[in-house]
């Protein structure tokens, strides 16, 4: 595609998200105008607009420690995630043992393990990224797995005809083949990775965007809440549409289809 194509798309994106952005803040406006509802149940859009400017400094100090929280969860679920569906594609005694554990795993609630994360890692930021990771992991695996297991067979039968290793057939046909399933699953990562940050720092934590609202919901302070709260939306938009953008620029190969191709 070309560079004007790209920034046309991009700036036909960028209109959406501000359309819907602004038609989100109009409904908030219109039930804050029929209900009337006390500032400490549902401030109105204007007064967290100006809480967050008046406060701008407190909210962003703690949005760098959550954002740091769910970056370095964010890389580290990622590269275990890949690690595990590589051996779970490579050794089959791997995949008839670990698989149904790594399914079983998920009917644990991560947020009940939050506080023996704390209790194990102490309050700072290791709890914190261990609960992130611990959301990232299964939809990396899950992913990429299934990627790797389904390549063309055709691909595979020519590759085997030809000679190719088992390890060569992974590496260079079934690795690539299943990278867009990947960044899929970083994607969906990417999205659900604040929730382990800010449920950690709800458990235990001395900042963090999670500890800003958990306290200010005890102090009613509910436009700083909301200021908080919005500040965490717009990190994991953002770091989603990163992650999109880089996906975008690492397979140029894998071509995207509208309803109408």
């Amino acid at each position: 595609m070309s560079a004007n194509g790209d920034r046309e798309r991009l700036g036909a994106r960028a209109a959406r998200a501000l359309i819907v952005v602004a038609g989100l803040v109009a409904a908030w406006q219109a039930v804050v105008l029929a209900f009337a509802p006390p500032p400490y149940i549902l401030p109105g859009p204007a007064r967290v607009a100006a809480t967050w400017w008046h406060r701008h400094a407190l909210i962003l100090e703690n949005a760098g420690t959550t954002l740091t929280e769910i970056v370095l969860g964010l890389l580290l679920g990622t590269a275990l995630g890949v690690a595990s569906a590589l051996v779970l594609a490579r050794f089959g005694a791997a995949r008839r043992w670990l698989l149904p554990l790594l399914v079983m795993s998920q009917a644990v609630p991560v947020f009940a393990l939050a506080p023996l994360l704390v209790l194990w890692l102490g309050y700072g930021l290791a709890s914190k990224v261990a609960m992130a990771v611990l959301i990232i992991y299964f939809p990396v695996t899950a992913t990429f797995h299934d990627g790797l297991r389904r390549v063309d067979t055709g691909w595979l039968d020519l590759a085997r005809t030809m000679g190719g290793s088992r390890r060569a057939i992974l590496l260079r046909i079934r690795l690539p083949a299943a990278l867009p399933a990947l960044a899929s699953g970083v994607k969906v990562a990417a999205a659900v990775a604040p929730i382990g940050a800010v449920v950690g720092e709800w458990v235990g934590s001395s900042a963090g965007l999670g500890y800003l609202m958990l306290h200010a919901n005890g102090r009613m302070q509910i436009d700083l809440l909301f200021a908080a709260l919005l500040t965490l939306a717009a990190i994991a938009v953002a770091l989603y549409f990163a992650v999109d953008r880089l996906a975008r620029a690492a397979l140029p190969w894998q071509a995207e289809t509208g309803p109408g191709d």
